[in-house]
């Protein structure tokens, strides 16, 4: 039966039966498609009626979705009293339009029920709709500094908050639950949101106090807490992890290979303590390689319905702060029993791999192991090996021989991933330095050397090999997805790049990592390489954890899962756990129905989670950048153009603090924004400023508070002029609707709102984890 007349089929029948919850084997069995294959087309049918919205999946199974018919999105404010509703994660469909007398007063970033008055107008204009329901507040709980006094009745102060989304509303503290003192940061919980008569207020009242403003970390527990970031683990959490044991037990290698002889060594950054991840390398006989990624058995201790493991599915993942760590688990786990701490025996998941000459995955085994890693090394000491300091190869001579082996499998694995297409995004990192009251007193930028992509190599090929293997079983499994990029996205791309003279070879509805890899090559070096690069960047789709095994466009991977992090990576967790379910328990249908009626949601939360946690990260960063630059005010800096928009410039400085020069003080000229070129115009002289272009600014005004550093151009006349004139018109979804949502966040204030919003992760290189191995 056809996917689609399947679904058809389910949904229908679901409606029928609203009120009931059925799971995928109750809907295979009355359909008799019985047999693992049929099975898994039904699951797959259920899944793609989740993704479009007819149905939910529940942890009992798939119901009927009662708001089947209306848009679920994010509700975005305007301060003139619209708003427009985000209901597509990859802003490939045009917003929704919210007239004021439709709002329902909804705040910023709370989740609505929306109803469709009138239809889109034209491709790039949203539809016209109406809130019908608010399902859930972005700000049920609020940070701020609490201030005494109000001359509201009753109330005992008002509470001004940092984070800008709400900081246009009054927060009246009501006397119902505690007093805090003046200048005390507190949590509030909201009794009264915003309504028609006061449109503007809320009232809240304190839960907790968290200490003063001034004092040190109190600016990023801020941001944690109005987050929602979990960042203290309940009691009954520490108390089931005390009672894990700190050592492995001889009882517990029953049914595990021993590996311990094995050469494993673990590759992380100096501070790392929560190492979950070893390997090891040779040369065979054959010419071929073997590749051992063994990874730290986190579902042996963590177990499913545990308490450990609700707040693990609670936290989704760690959270990786300039001078902190917000783990997933508790740190005797983290940092303990489950890390691959040398010369102690640990419980392993094994991944091993043999890998021919030209990169190919020829055989693999996946399998339970008992392990000792025989040195802790750094990516320091691994780089300097490589690049043959003759000082450090004699202080590690014996795994000398295994590290160049490493070297060669590394060329040969990025040598065929370059190949098939994987695209690679080398955007600088930074590293802020803070003392010991955690101030930002230095920023440098991260080098990635051989040894971390070396790492990176070999995690990719786990996590390859691991995703192939199920994939080709044809179980349900959670997979790590990039989506090829929408076809009118691509089109408006292909458009920009040719109109720098730089055109993509290919058909934009066909879109494949090859023409984009090789579109990257013939700009190396050229002045519009970062230009294309960013514009390429926003083009891409968001990388997620999903059920269906689409594969990962920028990797260029046909099958991609993440199999490597399970101490701070909720899915990896979920993949051991299916690795050790079909080992133990076959692949049959009755195997199958474990897990497939949930996995979807899985993936949906734990995608939600990583959002989260990256949104959590950007802001510490933003203001610890906005902290360091606050005694650099009128100095002068070199930068470059990050981003054109019509309220101004973001510019990049070399150690990537970010900052805007607004529209308003670019004095030189009456400048206006070209959407088909992405740039700013001079409307007299026609000097004009585009993505990657070099300029020197002068650090204007910095607030810390609200993350926020200006500038202004030093030499503007500098800018090279153009024949261009500005466009009159939107040039498609990818600069229309891309830049039209960004300049809804930034313009309701008319000035910096800090930096640009940026794409989820693409999987292309390692990420922002403290040792390099966060975000493959």
């Amino acid at each position: 039966m056809e996917l689609e007349q399947l679904k058809s089929q389910l949904t229908g029948f679901l409606k029928a039966n609203r009120e009931q919850i059925f799971t995928a084997q109750n809907l295979a069995d009355g359909l008799r498609m019985t047999d693992s294959q049929e099975y898994k087309q039904v699951v797959n049918a259920l899944n793609a009626s989740v993704r479009d919205g007819d149905a939910i999946d529940i942890k009992n199974g798939y119901q009927y979705n009662k708001n089947a018919g209306y848009t679920i999105g994010e509700y975005r404010a305007n301060d003139k009293g619209f708003g427009f509703v985000k209901y597509d994660d990859d802003d490939e469909l045009p917003d929704f339009f919210i007239n004021p007398e439709n709002t329902l007063q909804a705040m910023q970033g709370d989740t609505v029920r929306v109803s469709t008055l009138k239809p889109s107008p034209t491709p790039d204009r949203g539809p016209e709709g109406k809130v019908e329901e608010i399902l859930e507040h972005a700000y049920e709980r609020i940070v701020g500094t609490f201030s005494l006094g109000s001359e509201a009745r009753n109330m005992i102060g008002e509470l001004h908050l940092s984070d800008k989304k709400t900081m246009n509303f009054k927060v009246l503290v009501s006397g119902d639950g505690l007093t805090p003192n003046d200048g005390q940061v507190v949590v509030a919980e909201v009794t009264r949101f915003p309504d028609k008569i006061h449109p503007r207020e809320i009232i809240a009242t304190v839960t907790e106090t968290l200490g003063y403003k001034d004092e040190p970390g109190m600016d990023i527990l801020q941001i944690v807490y109005s987050k929602k970031v979990p960042n203290e683990f309940p009691q009954e959490v520490l108390d089931d992890a005390l009672e894990i044991p700190s050592e492995v037990s001889e009882s517990e290698w029953a049914g595990r290979e021993d590996i311990t002889e094995q050469t494993l060594v673990t590759i992380d950054g100096a501070d790392t303590k929560d190492i979950d991840d070893a390997v090891v390398a040779w040369k065979l006989d054959n010419g071929n390689y073997h590749l051992g990624v063994h990874i730290a058995d986190v579902s042996h201790y963590v177990t499913e319905g545990s308490s450990i493991d609700a707040e693990a599915y609670n936290r989704g993942t760690s959270v990786y702060l300039t001078d902190r760590v917000i783990p997933m688990l508790p740190r005797n786990i983290s940092n303990g029993i489950a890390s691959l701490n040398p010369n102690v025996v640990r419980l392993a998941m094994s991944a091993e791999m043999e890998i021919d000459p030209q990169g190919n995955v020829v055989n693999h085994r996946l399998h339970t192991s008992v392990m000792k890693s025989h040195a802790r090394m750094t990516y320091d000491v691994v780089n300097k090996i490589l690049e043959g300091d003759v000082f450090v190869q004699d202080e590690y001579a014996k795994l000398v021989p295994m590290f160049k082996v490493m070297g060669e499998l590394h060329e040969i694995l990025y040598n065929m991933r370059k190949k098939r297409g994987a695209i690679e995004f080398d955007t600088p990192e930074a590293q802020i330095i803070v003392d010991e009251d955690g101030k930002a007193t230095d920023i440098k930028v991260r080098e990635r050397g051989t040894a971390e992509r070396m790492i990176e190599s070999f995690m990719l090929a786990a996590n390859e090999t691991v995703a192939e293997h199920f994939d080709k079983l044809k179980v349900p499994f959670l997979y790590r997805i990039h989506e090829t990029p929408d076809a009118d996205r691509a089109k408006s791309f292909f458009e920009f790049s040719k109109a720098l003279g730089h055109p993509v070879v290919g058909d934009p509805s066909k879109v494949t990592p090859i023409m984009l890899q090789k579109l990257m090559e013939d700009v190396a070096g050229d002045p519009a390489e970062q230009m294309i690069s960013t514009m390429m960047l926003r083009a891409m789709k968001q990388a997620k954890y999903s059920p269906d095994p689409v594969g990962h466009f920028g990797l260029g991977a046909e099958y991609y899962t993440h199999f490597t992090s399970p101490i701070r990576r909720y899915p990896d967790l979920t993949v051991h756990r299916l690795i050790k379910w079909y080992e133990r328990h076959g692949h049959g249908v009755q195997a199958q129905e474990k897990y497939a009626s949930h996995l979807g949601k899985i993936g949906e939360d734990t995608s939600s989670r990583e959002r989260r946690a990256i949104d959590t990260e950007r802001d510490v960063d933003a203001l610890k950048k906005a902290e360091y630059m606050m005694d650099k005010v009128n100095l002068e800096f070199d930068g470059v153009v990050n981003s054109a928009l019509k309220f101004g410039l973001f510019i990049s400085l070399e150690n990537t603090v970010e900052g805007l020069v607004h529209i308003s003080n670019l004095t030189d000229d009456h400048y206006e924004y070209d959407e088909s070129h992405a740039a700013l115009i001079g409307r007299s002289k026609h000097r004009i400023f585009q993505i990657g272009q070099k300029v020197r600014v002068k650090v204007l005004r910095v607030n810390k508070d609200e993350r926020v550093v200006d500038f202004v151009l030093v030499n503007p006349e500098d800018a090279p002029t153009t024949d261009i004139r500005v466009a009159s018109k939107a040039h498609g979804k990818f600069g229309k609707g891309r830049n039209r949502d960004e300049r809804r966040k930034n313009e309701r204030r008319g000035k910096s709102e800090g930096p640009r919003p940026k794409r989820a992760p693409l999987d292309s290189k390692q990420g922002h984890k403290r040792d390099s191995k966060r975000n493959f």
